[in-house]
């Protein structure tokens, strides 16, 4: 049985990728071009946004199996990014719900994410981009960092076992990762062997208990964004 075939088990013998349990405020909803269609995109961001603030852009779970822009762990990092005075957006990637097209194994859908932030781009030219992804979505934002010229990279549970991450670039912007020591679809081993063949080692946040899909953790993944990344927060009291 190959990798992709025991993933695709797991999913399915214990869980889809779930939706979110709470609507983010969202600031637009919107329809916008992309390489295969349309591209369907929500913003958030809290009440003293400034448009120099830094914009982050967050990569959603496996199309194939529930994974959305309205995923949990998606909804939990936009909340952390909000919190932090940051503007926030997620998409759907191509053939996900109002989104055009067909999966593409991360090849497409690192395409759909850099028209995700040129969009964005033009709309606020003087924005930091902050690039964050779970799962497949952290495999896309890997690939696609050096190419959006993203200043900072949150990986939440690689895949590291299910897509060649030989070929990706190496990181040497600030980054972080976030992984569950029981993660029962990517073998947690196998992330702290990836990680320790970096030649840039990220913060790492090790959640011992908790598994792929971060059950009963998700205000902790919230606490390991807000903390570690403090220093790095907009001054909200100029905003």
């Amino acid at each position: 049985m190959s990798s992709d075939d025991i993933y695709y088990s797991e999913l399915q013998a214990r869980h889809l990728y779930d939706g979110m349990e709470e609507d983010l405020c969202i600031g637009e909803e919107l329809l916008i071009p992309g390489p295969a269609g349309e591209l369907e995109v929500l913003t958030s961001c809290p009440d003293c946004y400034a448009e120099s603030n830094p914009i982050a852009v967050i990569c959603h779970p496996h199309p194939l199996y529930g994974g959305s822009m309205r995923n949990k762990v998606v909804h939990i990092l936009a909340e952390a990014f909000n919190s932090m005075g940051l503007r926030t957006v997620t998409f759907n990637f191509r053939g996900v719900e109002k989104s055009s097209g067909r999966y593409d194994r991360g090849v497409g859908e690192t395409e759909d994410l850099a028209a995700v932030v040129d969009y964005f781009r033009r709309r606020y030219p003087e924005a930091p981009l902050w690039l964050a992804g779970f799962s497949f979505g952290a495999y896309v934002a890997l690939r696609g960092h050096q190419r959006v010229a993203a200043e900072r990279l949150l990986l939440v549970a690689p895949p590291v076992t299910l897509f060649d991450f030989s070929a990706l670039p190496e990181v040497t912007i600030p980054w972080m990762v976030i992984q569950g020591g029981q993660d029962e679809v990517i073998a947690p081993a196998a992330v702290s062997h990836w990680l320790q063949g970096r030649e840039h080692r990220p913060l790492l946040r090790w959640m011992a208990d908790a598994d792929h899909f971060f059950h009963g953790r998700l205000n902790r993944i919230r606490e390991a964004v807000t903390t570690l990344w403090a220093d790095a927060a907009p001054d909200r009291s100029t905003a």
